[in-house]
């Protein structure tokens, strides 16, 4: 068994472990098998992962004595819908899966969330595994419980918290990971330095080459700290109800920015990375911290080869998205805002005008 780093998620009415290691989903059916008690299990994934993973675990479960499904859901963002979550659940029931089945997510953010969401409400409530398969899944949407489907009118507009019972984060697995998502996957690791912890922030800042080169040790710490500091927020507030909205660093213009482009040109982190900058600005904006807070941002996210312009669209619907978003309080915008590199306020009442402001300004601010 290949060394692993075990990171404890402590929540409410339960805790659950985050392993972390190379070629680790071969022990999985194993570990599995030692916690459950129930022997049905759906995979739910795509063909690409699948392709490349999912043989090796559903063998590994049939071994371990599990009646094994398998479900491939398209590839992409497009595809977190409510009718695939139906398909999922139509399976489950076409089956007789019980209580005590398993729902195992293998693949990306899409898959973890609209699996858990399925595992969230199929008979009120059934186990779920995260065994994430991109950077992306490993360091933020497979850790917190938080699960969903888009709706036309919004982003994870649809959804539940809904703790897994484990997650088995396989470094291996980034080998096969295609170089664009490796990058995206990077912004939501930047967005822990920025929100709380400055030291981490610099790590990154000193280490941009072996990030980009996908240096082992380096991708262990970087993998390992961001999921301590997200473990260390959701013990604090599962439900979102304070803390836990600092996670949503870059997310308000982020979201905002895939849907007016209908999940087709920006990957999710490209989108946070877009949205942490010009949230910074708007920190500048309203006098909240200096302007070497947004060059730092710029610079780093640059090195690593992420987007930080935005793009030739629509400030109307940007901001017609905006207000569709779940932390909308009053109908009154909520952004989370960065005072220095590892600290950022909930911030609320920022008006349309001084968004549209900073999105239309020039780079220098």
């Amino acid at each position: 068994m290949p060394q692993v780093l075990t990171i404890k998620v402590k929540v409410s009415h339960r805790s659950y472990d985050i392993k972390i290691g190379n070629n680790i989903l071969a022990d999985f059916p194993h570990q599995l098998n030692e916690i459950v008690q129930g022997r049905q299990i759906i995979i739910v994934s795509n063909s690409i992962v699948y392709g490349y993973y999912g043989q090796q675990v559903k063998e590994g479960l049939i071994a371990q004595g599990f009646d094994v499904l398998v479900y491939l859901v398209p590839d992409g963002e497009e595809y977190k819908t409510w009718q695939e979550a139906e398909n999922i659940l139509t399976i489950l029931l076409e089956a007789g899966f019980n209580r005590d089945a398993v729902i195992a997510a293998l693949g990306g953010g899409v898959i973890g969330d609209l699996a858990g969401f399925a595992a969230s409400i199929y008979q009120r409530g059934i186990d779920l595994v995260q065994l994430p398969t991109t950077l992306l899944a490993q360091v933020d949407s497979s850790v917190g419980g938080k699960v969903a489907v888009n709706h036309p009118l919004g982003k994870n507009m649809i959804g539940a918290f809904h703790q897994p019972l484990g997650v088995w984060t396989d470094l291996k697995a980034l080998n096969t990971l295609p170089e664009r998502e490796w990058i995206a996957g990077l912004a939501e690791v930047v967005k822990y330095g920025a929100i709380w912890d400055e030291e981490f922030f610099a790590y990154l800042e000193e280490n941009v080459q072996h990030i980009k080169n996908r240096d082992l040790d380096v991708v262990r710490e970087i993998i390992g700290r961001s999921c301590q500091i997200k473990a260390e927020i959701v013990g604090q507030d599962e439900k979102e109800q304070g803390i836990r909205a600092m996670l949503n660093f870059g997310h308000t213009i982020g979201h905002a920015l895939e849907k007016v482009t209908e999940y087709k040109i920006y990957r999710h982190g490209e989108a946070v990375a877009i949205g942490m900058v010009y949230a910074a600005k708007i920190a500048v904006y309203i006098e909240m911290c200096s302007v070497q807070i947004v060059e730092k941002l710029e610079i780093l996210l640059r090195k690593l080869g992420l987007p930080v312009e935005m793009p030739d669209v629509s400030m109307d619907l940007i901001l017609e998205s905006l207000y569709l978003d779940k932390k909308v309080r009053k109908k009154e915008l909520v952004f989370v805002l960065p005072r220095k590199i590892g600290q950022v306020e909930i911030i609320r009442g920022i008006t349309p005008q001084t968004i549209k402001d900073c999105l239309d300004r020039p780079r220098n601010i």
